[in-house]
């Protein structure tokens, strides 16, 4: 039951930061978070990445949701496989080339820098593994590469939560360190969490 909760309760967060991230198809320069980003658009290299990445991102997110729910892949596998060639190519092709672009403009800081290099790099590389065992049949192995990949794409989610509960305390985000420990708490734990249930599961069988 707490699983189940918990579940709808992010799925219904992923469906919110989904509909935020599509009304930037109205492609306006100005809209939204994009004010802040005069200087960045300027280059003309930030735009046409921030859309690839912001755009697909909130479809990924919803996606994958839908891929680890285990009734759907035994009932439709059909549509599992399908929306998994959506998730992995909207990742390898869109979201992490737009997010490794948009970490140059990110202007926080080293710390935060590093945090949204690295956690752009593992959710490319985790999610080739994932499409990579799938292919080879190792459905075992996709499992956990899959889930490892998800913990980086849900780190949207847990990013904006840090934001959001931080404004309720006297932690000024406008810093380079208390941003950049919220940059790293918005995958890492995600992350360990996925690394913990498998262990655990292993030593169990």
């Amino acid at each position: 039951m707490f699983k189940r909760a918990v579940f709808v309760v992010f799925f219904l967060l992923g469906l919110a930061l989904a509909v935020n991230a599509l009304s930037y198809a109205n492609f306006s320069s100005t809209y939204g978070f994009l004010k802040l980003k005069e200087d960045a658009i300027k280059t003309g290299w930030y735009l046409p990445f921030y859309y690839a990445h912001v755009l697909v991102s909130g479809l990924i997110l919803l996606s994958g949701f839908l891929q680890i729910v285990q009734r759907i892949r035994l009932r439709w596998p059909r549509f599992h496989r399908l929306l998994g060639r959506f998730y992995v190519s909207g990742i390898l092709f869109f979201a992490a080339p737009g997010a490794l672009v948009m970490s140059m403009f990110i202007g926080r800081g080293p710390i935060v820098f590093a945090s949204f290099l690295l956690q752009t790099t593992l959710w490319f590389l985790f999610t080739i593994m994932a499409f990579r065992k799938a292919v080879e049949r190792n459905f075992v192995q996709h499992e956990i590469w899959v889930m490892r990949s998800f913990a980086l794409t849900v780190a949207a989610i847990t990013l904006r939560l840090y934001v959001f509960f931080a404004s309720f305390t006297p932690v000024e985000l406008n810093s380079a360190l208390a941003y950049g420990m919220i940059a790293w708490l918005s995958w890492l734990p995600n992350l360990l969490l996925v690394e913990a249930y498998y262990f655990n599961r292993a030593r169990s069988v």
